[in-house]
């Protein structure tokens, strides 16, 4: 797992110069533009509400003896419910409606790594990867909320609280990998066989997704090259464990 882990972030390294080799910049205008669009919405919306959310974790502490204390918790949690739903709400809805623009990127990314031609590699049309992206999205939305929820009440235990924001993180990067990859795997595996796939590479998953949500944490610059390089380190990944299984072949 922890191997795997590395290779995922690992791959990052060299996403900049595959990216300008194969000349691939002009395919992120779209995605970019849809990234910023709702970066900024939930910005704002995350913004609008932050100062309520604190306060109504508050009143549960109906306590004078240590409410001092719990209101200063209660605002630490309030701060990471805003960024773990912002995250959220981010990654999926982004990933879902870039789906058609990252696709061709992905595919002509495996052609390069493989020697197989782009156009022997796609069987489906832009709305089938569209409705790819958004069935894949909800699934790991749904199932995403499912378990921040009992996560996000452990963080109201002292001490424990520590480990769920970092169960947080690393669920939030394993699902924001599992998108990624899902852009190369929608030409060679059925949706279901897809989620299995991801699931047995999990540790490539969690690590692409580790460097995702960081570059969400990087001002302006992170939203624009988040998509481009974690999708460009997500395909050299996927492909190559897809060769593993022998599920891809190269000339």
């Amino acid at each position: 797992m922890l191997k795997n882990i590395l290779k995922g972030i690992k791959a990052y390294g060299s996403s900049f110069a595959l990216i300008s080799k194969l000349k691939l910049w002009k395919y992120f205008f779209i995605p970019i533009l849809i990234s910023v669009i709702t970066a900024f919405v939930i910005g704002f919306l995350a913004y609008e509400f932050s100062d309520t959310i604190g306060g109504y974790i508050a009143k549960m502490w109906v306590w004078e003896w240590g409410k001092e204390i719990f209101v200063t918790f209660s605002n630490f949690i309030g701060a990471v419910l805003i960024v773990v739903i912002g995250l959220l709400l981010y990654k999926h809805i982004v990933m879902a409606l870039a789906a058609p623009f990252m696709s061709p990127v992905s595919e002509k990314i495996e052609a390069h790594l493989t020697g197989v031609p782009a156009h022997s590699h796609t069987n489906t049309s832009f709305s089938e990867q569209l409705w790819r992206g958004i069935r894949i999205n909800v699934r790991n939305l749904v199932k995403e909320i499912l378990f921040t929820i009992p996560i996000m009440l452990l963080g109201f235990i002292p001490v424990i609280g520590i480990v769920s924001t970092i169960l947080l993180f690393l669920m939030q990067a394993y699902y924001a990998g599992f998108g990624n990859m899902d852009y190369t795997l929608e030409r060679h595996l059925k949706y279901k066989d897809s989620i299995q796939f991801v699931e047995n590479n999990r540790g490539i998953a969690i690590g692409n997704g580790i460097v995702f949500i960081l570059f969400l944490f990087i001002p302006v610059v992170g939203i624009i090259l988040v998509l481009p390089l974690s999708v460009t380190a997500a395909t050299v990944k996927t492909v190559e464990a897809l060769k593993q299984d022998t599920l891809v072949t190269s000339k």
